[in-house]
């Protein structure tokens, strides 16, 4: 798809718009096309148009994290909550953008509110996190595990989800593209410029975006399916993913990697160098390998309870359904470290691997290794993603303009009464919940 008229057009009607509605229209296209910048002006001008609507005030809020304006932000969604005391997301978000003191915190709201969210699963799981980050932040940790279950459990009685279709999806995948496959001659899009970072969330992987797109020629993109999108437009239409998997081993890599390469040109500004931060294109590694032979592959990893517990207490909403269940949890990750001990076989050399625990410990011969396996030269700025001004809008949007810090190292023993089940089924599937 080529975005750039779509974006010369909004660049041209913006500016010459009035109307509050439909300038916040604009904005949420500009958003989607990771121009959070044009996105955050139109959202300010529709907000002058009204500026006690709630659904404006919360829209700037939005805009302002991925900015990196985490203060503006914050008094955005109290503005929020004051006119709309019952936007629950709200009080979520609010928890996020910073670690909260005993001077200076929200519980008590909270606690008023999640008192009275007894039969709104919605609103049990937003006010559950939401009570659960701010009493993690103050060390009152049974109390926020407490939160954090009631909320995930809420949130879990939403969804009609089976981390089993997911196994099963994983498993389609290893044998579909096996050794055989990659036996075969093929010919991909020979284009070296694109940077995929992935693996699970909340593994490290948005600040390996920050740290690489810091490097004066690299652009993050964020998250965004253009791979998936160009794989799907070369796929005949299946019965189900099974099927469709099938389909994929039989696709034109070539085309997808050059409809993936001009789409992401298309959301570029300039960069040399783009990064698809997107966790899960750990399921196409093999087909990204294939498509894009010269791009550049980076697994992030992490300790697996840091990362499961990491996992858990993030509210993610339409995102990662397997996340609102310890046991739930505890199978996924088991299937996708099958899955990309998979990869590293059948791509031997082909993936960079970098542990987060490396990277907050050991950070500048981590960083200067990871540049130097990203066919980068050394920049200093690399040694500083806190100071990267590039927008930021994940559920690390806020950690990540800080500096790189290891108190996460190690977090889930806070809770590890709690998460024994989860650390018996890890333990069970033969997984060292020791090591880091």
């Amino acid at each position: 798809m080529d975005f750039a008229p779509a974006l010369a057009q909004l660049r041209a009607l913006a500016p010459v718009t009035s109307d509050g509605r439909q300038l916040q229209q604009i904005a949420q296209v500009f958003t989607r096309l990771n121009r959070h910048r044009e996105a955050a002006d139109c959202y300010r001008r529709s907000l002058a148009t009204h500026p006690r609507n709630p659904g404006y005030l919360y829209n700037l809020a939005t805009a302002e994290i991925a900015l990196g304006n985490m203060a503006a932000a914050e008094a955005l969604l109290d503005q929020v909550i004051a006119l709309a005391p019952d936007d629950y997301d709200a009080y979520y978000n609010r928890a996020t953008l910073r670690k909260q003191t005993t001077a200076n915190n929200h519980v008590a709201d909270v606690e008023k509110f999640l008192a009275a969210a007894l039969t709104n699963p919605a609103s049990e799981a937003a006010l559950g996190y939401a009570l659960a980050k701010e009493l993690e932040d103050l060390g009152e940790y049974r109390r926020s595990f407490a939160a954090l279950k009631r909320g995930a459990d809420g949130r879990k009685r939403l969804l009609s989800y089976r981390v089993d279709e997911d196994v099963r999806t994983m498993d389609a995948i290893a044998d579909t593209f096996g050794a055989g496959f990659f036996a075969k001659p093929a010919a991909g899009h020979a284009n070296a410029a694109p940077i995929f970072i992935l693996g699970l969330p909340r593994s490290g992987t948005t600040l390996v975006d920050r740290i690489q797109s810091a490097h004066s020629e690299v652009e993050s993109l964020g998250e965004i399916s253009n791979f998936a999108s160009a794989l799907m437009r070369a796929t005949p239409q299946a019965k189900n993913k099974f099927e469709l998997i099938a389909a994929t081993a039989n696709a034109d890599l070539a085309a997808v990697g050059r409809a993936y390469d001009e789409s992401t040109r298309a959301l570029a500004d300039g960069g040399k160098r783009l990064i698809d931060k997107t966790p899960l294109n750990f399921l196409y590694t093999g087909l990204i390998a294939r498509a894009l032979p010269n791009a550049t592959i980076v697994h992030v990893r992490r300790g697996a309870m840091d990362v499961c517990y990491a996992i858990y207490k993030t509210l993610f909403r339409m995102a990662y359904p397997f996340s609102y269940d310890l046991n739930d949890l505890a199978v996924y990750y088991l299937s996708y470290r099958k899955l990309m001990a998979h990869w590293q076989r059948v791509l031997p050399g082909r993936i960079v691997e970098v542990r987060y625990e490396d990277l907050v410990s050991a950070q500048e011969n981590t960083t200067r290794t990871l540049v130097g396996d990203c066919g980068l030269d050394w920049e200093d700025a690399c040694l500083s993603p806190e100071a990267n001004t590039q927008p930021s809008l994940t559920a690390s949007a806020s950690q990540v303009r800080q500096k790189v810090y290891s108190s996460s190292v190690g977090l889930w023993r806070n809770f590890a009464d709690e998460l024994q089940p989860l650390a018996r089924a890890l333990a069970a599937g033969g997984i060292d919940i020791e090591s880091q």
